[in-house]
């Protein structure tokens, strides 16, 4: 069937089964459209941003979301966050920063590619950790960008793994996504508490991870070993921008970088020393390190503005996040907590975690995993307020949003800003299926994985 066909049968569908589960006319209305921007979006990728704006304009021509409501939800912050990072990640490009940066990783591991590769993703997974999905992917892909353009090979698969491999490492810590922050408020859980439960199975589920996608991207792994041996042989550097990268320059780059990670890290000590809410330093963080970037180009700051940060990306970003305002506002979040409170009520406790997680999976591939967290928070309530013992829904839901969040292009912001990176710099396009494929392995085995350790801790978890 081809794409607009499909699309058609789809919406078609969806507004059927929506008028038969007795939903009123406001809330059909609101659900297909929603899911139409969800079915476009996976469709036809490359138009995303048009089903974007087409969908919010149909929801406020028909009063399902105001402007108040759209405002709340757009996500203003994450916004002015990635900009700010992208600004910075922008500056050190231009200053050939990840250049230096690829040479000495080359210089410790050698011309092997599948060590490269390895190095690469277990960096990618700990810088999630320690500071967050986004920063983590907009330095890790920008590096593997460089290496990649340099060689002249395909930046797709690499860029592919790193962002598998992030979403992994967002889950060992608090800081790690947005998705932890969520789980540790409305869960009343710690950051010790996530170093006990959660960051034991990251570390599982990345050494899972590494083999099998090394293993099926074994051929352009093997194109990138022999390139950097093809390097070395040769007796030439990885990088031409070495002497950009060096004295001065290099400094004032390394600076910025380690000052900017640091603050990250360090963010939320801050705000408890000035008595500020909590992430105000996230966001000053990228914000300032911007404006420092800014100020050190002068007369090229405007330029490094129009032609760094991904104006296409973020404005799709505040329509993605908009759009679950239409759900709420509507009432259609409640409706879908009792449905999945429901169906989850086959099997006992267990049998409700286990359907709870696997929804909770399918539903952070298809609307971004954030989303997907917000509408999982009171689900769990009302498992609680039913006498469920709900400490395990919170792990499972961080686990099930994270990892299936590698399922698809719009599982998670990582995937979304990555993808940006490279059609924004015309080296490749991605499509569903290429992604799907690998995404199925990676994301079933390490969800797989997780249940499997939440099952057999079960008995040891807090009451």
């Amino acid at each position: 069937m081809r794409k607009g066909p499909a699309f058609v049968f789809m919406v078609l569908v969806t507004s059927v089964i929506s008028v038969l589960l007795g939903l009123s006319t406001k809330e059909v209305i609101a659900l297909t459209v929603f899911l139409a921007i969800v079915y476009g979006t996976l469709l036809f990728w490359r138009f995303r941003l048009a089903f974007g704006l087409l969908g919010i304009t149909v929801l406020l021509a028909a009063g399902l979301i105001d402007i108040p409501t759209l405002i709340e939800f757009a996500g203003i912050d994450i916004i002015l966050f990635l900009m700010g990072m992208m600004i910075v990640i922008g500056f050190l490009e231009e200053r050939h920063f990840f250049d230096y940066i690829i040479e000495k990783i080359v210089e410790m591991v050698g011309p092997r590619g599948y060590m490269l590769v390895t190095v690469m993703m277990i960096l990618s997974a700990l810088f999630a950790a320690l500071v967050d999905e986004v920063t983590s992917i907009l330095f890790m892909a920008a590096t593997m960008i460089h290496l990649t353009v340099r060689l002249k090979i395909n930046p797709v698969p690499f860029v592919i793994m790193l962002i598998f491999a992030t979403n992994i490492g967002s889950s060992a810590t608090v800081v790690g996504n947005p998705v932890g922050v969520m789980v540790a408020l409305r869960g009343g859980l710690t950051f010790i508490d996530f170093l006990r439960w959660a960051t034991p199975i990251s570390i599982l589920a990345l050494a899972i991870l590494i083999p099998l996608s090394i293993y099926y991207f074994s051929g352009d792994i093997r194109r990138l070993d022999e390139r950097l041996k093809l390097e070395v042989k040769e007796e030439k550097r990885i990088t031409e921008g070495r002497e950009a990268a060096s004295g001065k320059g290099l400094v004032t780059s390394a600076v910025l970088f380690l000052g900017t990670i640091t603050s990250l890290v360090l963010h939320s000590f801050v705000e408890e020393v000035l008595h500020l809410e909590k992430n105000t330093m996230l966001l000053g963080t990228a914000l300032g390190a911007a404006s420092i970037a800014l100020l050190i180009e002068h007369e090229k700051a405007k330029e490094l503005v129009e032609r760094r940060v991904d104006w296409w990306t973020l404005a799709f970003f505040m329509m993605l996040f908009a759009k679950v305002g239409t759900l709420s506002y509507v009432g259609l979040t409640e409706r879908i907590a009792s449905g999945a409170l429901s169906l989850g009520a086959i099997g006992g406790e267990f049998g409700i975690l286990m359907n709870f997680t696997w929804i909770m999976g399918i539903l952070s591939a298809l609307m971004d995993n954030v989303l997907a967290v917000a509408i999982s928070v009171p689900i769990i309530h009302e498992l609680g307020a039913l006498g469920v013992h709900v400490f395990p829904f919170w792990w499972a839901g961080l686990f099930s949003s994270t990892f299936f969040g590698n399922l698809t292009m719009i599982g998670s912001t990582a995937n979304i800003v990555a993808i940006g990176m490279i059609e924004r710099r015309k080296l490749g396009h991605i499509t569903m299926g290429y992604w799907i494929k690998p995404g199925i392995l990676v994301s079933i085995s390490t969800l797989l994985l997780a249940v499997l350790l939440l099952y057999l801790q079960l008995p040891l978890m807090p009451r």
